[in-house]
């Protein structure tokens, strides 16, 4: 089948060939899960900080940016080979085994006794991440033809963003509700975490049923094992693969930053103002949301002018969106305060701009023979940004200020920027 030729569809998306609906849909369900049970992580971890470990809040932000850097360290090892496995026997093994392991990591999770444990339960953690992270944007490249590729990021941006919001703002209040029905402290935390691995085991098993097995390419087409463990790197010859690198750097280290340190932020601020652990983590999840469900707002909008505009345009543009949002933060106070929340909503704005920025422009550029290993090497440079910023960032949160975290990002956002404005008038010459 040509991209001439009639398509399945789902809503308005032409999918590609081999694709079928029912394919499209599981995906869709897995697109709600997948960076919403990701994202618990920081929420879970900064009640269990408080409640069950008994860490002084002067600590947690370093703690924090320690924890990210040991997942990161474990993606960078681990990205590669998994973008060259998913190119050997698939997406659907890869995706599906990856929620198992995140089940496995928040069952671990708040059994964790001292900081040593916690730093080996987010090392699993990170595995179950690679995988799912890997499947996610993998299966989103595949799955559409190139006419619709906007719409389908658009709407699986907005399906993250949507999982975010309803599955944090009700595993983040579990522990309070808990707490109010007669558990302690320590039990509302293992139960909170034992809920959202039996969600991520629900959804491995919906993946292992629903999506299409095999890979996109003949068997006889498939590059040597070797070959693919390189060709990201090696089709970073492309400028605008290399483009898409930079922003993956700083537009995965945007979700990195604010799942750490905005629910940090509000939590110790909280924390600051009396507030009890759980009732704290209530309110440092509450920011959190209101900047994801601006995000998932935002995504259908900016997905329209990703269609209809040049890649490497939309993506400066998304960038520039990003820069905004981050900066913006420098002007709060108290992040508790109601009046704050504007700053909030645009960071969700530019948050979900970068990454569907991002993610456009690699699902153009992307080989077919060697999709999962050009992903792979776009989350490792990812990881390097992820391991850069919140390394950084935690010290600074502790140090000198909870916002110079987004500074940081704010101003690596504007440099791509730049970088996709210089590339898109260098094209424009050669035209």
């Amino acid at each position: 089948m040509t991209d001439t030729t009639p398509a399945s569809k789902i809503m308005h998306i032409e999918l590609a060939d081999s694709v079928l609906p029912r394919h499209a849909w599981t995906f869709l369900v897995a697109s709600f899960f997948s960076i919403g049970m990701i994202t618990f992580v920081s929420i879970g971890q900064a009640y269990l900080m408080n409640e069950h470990l008994k860490i002084p809040v002067s600590e947690q932000g370093t703690l924090s940016g320690d924890l990210v850097f040991w997942t990161e360290i474990v993606t960078l090892l681990f990205f590669g080979p998994t973008g060259a496995i998913m190119d050997r026997i698939g997406r659907k093994p890869v995706y599906a085994v990856g929620f198992v392991i995140l089940a496995l990591a928040y069952l671990c999770y708040p059994l964790a006794t001292n900081v040593a444990q916690l730093t080996a339960c987010r090392m699993i953690y990170a595995v179950g991440v690679v995988a799912v992270t890997s499947g996610l944007a993998t299966v989103m490249v595949d799955y559409p033809r190139e006419r619709s590729r906007g719409k389908l990021i658009a709407i699986v941006g907005f399906l993250n963003g949507l999982g975010i919001v309803m599955l944090n703002q009700f595993f983040g209040g579990l522990p309070k509700t808990l707490v109010a029905k007669g558990f302690s402290g320590t039990e509302a935390g293992f139960w909170a975490h034992a809920a959202v691995a039996s969600t991520a085991l629900v959804t491995a098993i919906i993946l292992a049923i629903g999506l299409k097995g095999g890979t996109p390419v003949r068997h006889e087409e498939r590059l040597p094992i070797r070959e693919l463990l390189t060709s990201g790197f090696r089709h970073a010859r492309n400028p605008r693969i290399l483009l898409s690198y930079a922003a993956a750097f700083v537009a995965r280290g945007d979700q990195s930053i604010i799942g750490t340190f905005v629910p940090l932020w509000g939590m110790t601020t909280g924390i600051a103002m009396g507030l009890e652990p759980a009732a704290a983590v209530k309110k440092g999840t509450f920011i959190f949301i209101i900047s994801q469900a601006a995000a998932l707002l935002w995504a259908p909008v900016i997905g329209i002018f990703i269609d209809r505009w040049n890649r490497v345009t939309a993506l400066a543009f998304c960038m520039g969106l990003a820069a905004v949002g981050y900066l913006s933060l420098g002007l709060i106070g108290n992040p508790l305060d109601p009046w704050s929340l504007i700053f909030f909503v645009l960071l969700g704005i530019g948050q979900i701009s970068a990454f569907l920025g991002s993610q456009s422009l690699i699902g153009q550029e992307a080989p077919k023979e060697a999709r999962g290993s050009v992903i792979g090497a776009f989350n490792i440079s990812g990881a390097i940004g992820i391991l850069f910023i919140t390394t950084t960032g935690g010290r600074l949160f502790d140090g000198m200020s909870p916002k110079a975290p987004f500074l940081i990002v704010g101003a690596v956002n504007l440099i791509v920027m730049l970088g996709g404005l210089w590339l898109r008038a260098r094209e424009g010459k050669e035209a």
